[in-house]
């Protein structure tokens, strides 16, 4: 008699358990439905060409948000509806709502893979700066800035570039926060900064529109990691990421994913070189 009852007690256990992760799925499933529902999906962008791209006329574009419509068209979402945000201000948009996912060029390391669920790596790249040509301070890494007590640098405020200089020793008050890659390219043309510090494909893309004789690129910035970007969404919407992460991998294996990325000049055997567990644990 006693085993029975200790057999029913563990068939309600697992009865229980198994409701409640039904429960847990149904929870996380219906961030999927709710997307399906309101026809699109709000993204996070920084207005960074190549990775992000507004339009004149207000389109959204770039290699990020390219990848990101077209996994979102095939799980059901017809289109994306993107804001423009400073990196610092993304994740907390994120968490807070304000956006469904962030697909902008946010470089995965341990503290945001803590904040948020990264999809598997979309967009990698290095780390440049621009400088007045012949590199008049002899630049080559965050820390020959740091170690010229007169010298600034430019970086968007809370990305990747402003705690490199800051990590390499350059004082706060030294690493002036740019709003956007135009101001960056002014504020170096006109002796405001020594150098503004970017992902090599933005800054090559600053060159190329600019079009001025009188700036030169430093690139890669000796001393900085490869960085690889993901798909960012709040914790709590797991199963939105995988269900992303599916149709990533089909597009990495059949190749339209490189197909809309390379394009831009960005390589889809980097991101398919690397993994999400990898640089989430890299320090």
């Amino acid at each position: 008699m006693k085993k029975l009852v200790i057999v029913a007690g563990v068939a309600g256990l697992v009865a229980s358990t198994m409701l409640l992760a039904s429960g847990a799925r149904s929870a996380d499933d219906a961030k999927l439905e709710q997307l399906k529902a309101q026809g699109f999906a709000r993204v996070a962008i920084a207005n960074e060409p190549p990775y992000t791209a507004v339009a004149a006329d207000g389109k959204v574009s770039g290699a990020a948000p390219d990848v990101a419509r077209e996994i979102f068209k095939r799980l059901g979402v017809n289109d994306i509806v993107a804001s423009i945000s400073e990196y610092g201000a993304m994740i907390p948009g994120l968490q807070a709502g304000r956006f469904d996912v962030v697909t902008a060029g946010l470089f995965m390391k341990p503290e945001r893979c803590a904040a948020v669920a990264y999809s598997e790596p979309v967009l990698c790249d290095a780390e440049a700066m621009l400088v007045k040509k012949g590199n008049p301070k002899g630049f080559k890494s965050y820390e020959d800035v740091a170690k010229d007590t007169s010298a600034t640098v430019g970086a968007p405020g809370g990305g990747t570039e402003e705690k490199l200089a800051l990590n390499a020793g350059v004082p706060r008050d030294r690493v002036i926060v740019v709003p956007d890659g135009q101001s960056g390219l002014k504020m170096v043309q006109d002796g405001r900064i020594d150098a503004y510090s970017l992902p090599v494909l933005s800054i090559n893309d600053l060159m190329k529109k600019a079009n001025d004789p009188n700036l030169e690129v430093i690139a890669p910035v000796q001393g900085a990691p490869v960085y690889c970007d993901g798909a960012a969404f709040k914790k709590g919407d797991e199963a939105l990421r995988d269900a992303y992460d599916v149709e990533l991998a089909k597009m990495k294996k059949s190749g339209e994913f490189a197909k809309i990325i390379e394009p831009y000049g960005f390589s889809a055997k980097a991101a398919m070189s690397t993994t999400r567990e990898k640089l989430c644990a890299a320090k």
